[in-house]
């Protein structure tokens, strides 16, 4: 599995770059793995996703669906794209510390 290195720590990443552990996540990681995606800087809407994403991961154990993450954040799809460029699992889930979706997100 590939580690993946920030600041002074690591992380393993499973083949397709998604957290192994979520546990191991934190706001370093957050931050290097947005970076990372070509995201400077994390804003407020940025890490109102994130928290929403992963309040939804612990309760329910797995990622929303689009319509429940949009409903959850109050913002359009297209506002959750503007602020992670992969969308809604390759960019915010990733960055998140969310196991790789199947059907959610």
């Amino acid at each position: 599995m590939p580690t993946f290195e920030y600041g002074r720590g690591r992380v393993e990443l499973d083949d397709r770059g998604y957290l192994v552990e979520f546990d191991q996540w934190n706001d370093r990681v957050a931050d290097a793995l947005a970076a990372h995606d070509g995201i400077e800087t994390l804003t407020e809407d940025h890490w109102h996703v994130i928290e929403f994403l992963r309040e939804h991961q612990e309760e329910h154990g797995m990622a929303p669906m689009i319509r429940v993450l949009c409903k959850g954040v109050e913002m359009t799809l297209q506002r959750i794209y503007d602020l992670f460029p992969g969308g809604p699992a390759k960019g915010a889930c990733r960055v998140a510390g969310l196991p790789r979706p199947d059907s959610c997100v």
